[in-house]
């Protein structure tokens, strides 16, 4: 009897010490930073606004979320170019205007000429938010 009294004692006076792991303050800022990691992207403006220009093209023929048709996946595509800088959404929406060749294999991506330079670009920025 002697021992579980001692040893209920030793774990809550470490669970004391111990705060619960920390403040209320670092608790908070530790909640705000995985909510802004594991945000919803398609709250964001740019995933709306791709996803249309997306939706009304004819990008999901050879392209999906997550599998390679013809073309890599979206989600492989993203995360290729997340370390890359904000230039790359530029040198992209150039890739879906102009097509492009050998980055993704033997498949060239065919060139979409009709689709603006802004469409092109929203719909970078949607992809490039499906990244892992």
């Amino acid at each position: 009897m002697k021992k579980i009294i001692i040893i209920t004692f030793v774990i809550a006076v470490s669970l004391v010490a111990c705060n619960g792991g920390g403040s209320k303050e670092e608790k908070k800022e530790a909640g705000t930073e995985e909510k802004k990691e594991g945000a919803d992207p398609s709250d964001n403006p740019d995933y709306q606004a791709g996803l249309a220009v997306v939706a009304k093209s004819d990008c999901l023929t050879c392209h999906k979320v997550d599998e390679k048709i013809t073309g890599p996946s979206y989600r492989e595509v993203a995360n290729k170019y997340a370390s890359y800088s904000d230039t790359i959404v530029a040198h992209l929406a150039g890739k879906i205007i102009n097509g492009g060749y050998g980055v993704w294999g033997e498949v060239p991506m065919t060139p979409h000429p009709a689709i603006s330079k802004e469409d092109a670009e929203a719909a970078v920025k949607y992809i490039l938010l499906l990244k892992n």
